[in-house]
């Protein structure tokens, strides 16, 4: 088969470099209209072939689509940080391993729609790989928008109020992936479980994964959303395909203060401007440990009693902080 113009007539002659500029412009090939003649220059002085020479420009092209694309969807995706996988300590963890979210890192989490929700108490590195596997997904091809509970439940609301629920609906259905984070943080409208079930709902139904941050046991939903049957049905959906995670460890943010280390057995009494400390002096904050069952345990797979209960445990600032399920 001949190359021929569009007059039918052998080509023959050199392209100009404006026409050349012209052709890449109509076929949107702008990296190789930029780089295409300095790889020409190399190709002939190192004798390539023409097929080589192709498909380095080829090769180059789609990389830096890749590349573009990659920045686009990661600008689009809203994450207050960009964090990977790699930066996350695992080491500070008791019970969570790296493994333990493998699937969560390829191309099937998106496809086969899982979610996970990942609890904990506050700076331990919910949203770090709530971010982590964001990105991940984004650098598998798909679509990643980042929220917190709050932001999407006031725009929900708002827009339900002014009839435009639906519409407002598409901008958390859309994407492959949602990261809904800092559940059961702050205070919500009452109208928080239905437009919240809205979103998990559709994107249940359409198979496309879901990824939240929680310091709230899932028995607390209800209480925080401010509909016990609705959070229940959101959770069940979640959890269909889904995976409850606990992160525990000390804070990433509070480590260097030490606030984890345990209370010394005993502690001289004080001395206020030389005088001697009280002859009998206040209890200390310490109180026993206390165990309940966690009711959740019942209603979503991957719990066992007693294995897994709750503990309530006495903070160094003397705060009691829990319940906090064990796996």
């Amino acid at each position: 088969m001949s190359l021929t113009t569009d007059n039918h007539s052998p080509q023959s002659r050199t392209l100009s470099e404006a026409e050349l500029d012209a052709l890449f412009k109509r076929l949107n090939l702008a990296h190789t209209r930029r780089i295409y003649q300095q790889v020409a220059a190399q190709a002939e002085k190192e004798s390539w072939s023409y097929c080589d020479f192709l498909a380095l420009l080829l090769a180059e092209e789609v990389a830096r689509r890749k590349q573009t694309r990659l920045q686009r969807l990661t600008r689009s995706a809203h994450f207050p940080f960009l964090k990977t996988i790699d930066e996350f300590d695992f080491s500070l963890q008791s019970t969570l391993r790296q493994t333990l979210l493998g699937s969560y890192l390829g191309p099937d989490f998106v496809s086969e729609g899982r979610s996970l929700i990942l609890h904990g108490k506050t700076g331990r590195g919910k949203t770090h790989l709530a971010v982590a596997i964001g990105y991940r997904a984004i650098q598998n091809g798909f679509e990643t928008l980042f929220t917190t509970a709050a932001e999407l439940i006031e725009d929900l609301s708002n827009a339900s109020k002014k009839g435009r629920l639906q519409e407002s609906l598409a901008t958390y259905t859309h994407p492959h992936v949602l990261v809904i984070d800092e559940v059961g943080y702050l205070t919500y409208a009452q109208d928080a479980a239905n437009v919240l079930f809205h979103v998990v709902n559709n994107r249940h139904l359409r198979k496309r994964p879901m990824i939240f941050t929680t310091n709230k046991p899932l028995n607390e939903w209800g209480k925080v959303l401010h509909d016990e049957d609705l959070a229940a049905a959101i959770l069940d959906r979640v959890l269909e395909r889904g995976r409850f995670v606990r992160l525990d460890g000390p804070s990433g943010r509070t480590r260097h203060l030490k606030f984890e280390d345990p209370l010394p057995g005993s502690t001289e009494r004080l001395r206020i401007s030389g005088i001697r400390g009280s002859e009998f002096p206040e209890p200390t904050a310490h109180r026993p440990f206390e165990r309940t069952t966690p009711t959740w345990c019942t209603a979503w797979q991957g719990c066992s009693w007693p294995h897994d209960f709750l503990w309530l445990y006495p903070s160094p600032l003397g705060q009691s902080v829990g319940p906090w399920p064990t796996h």
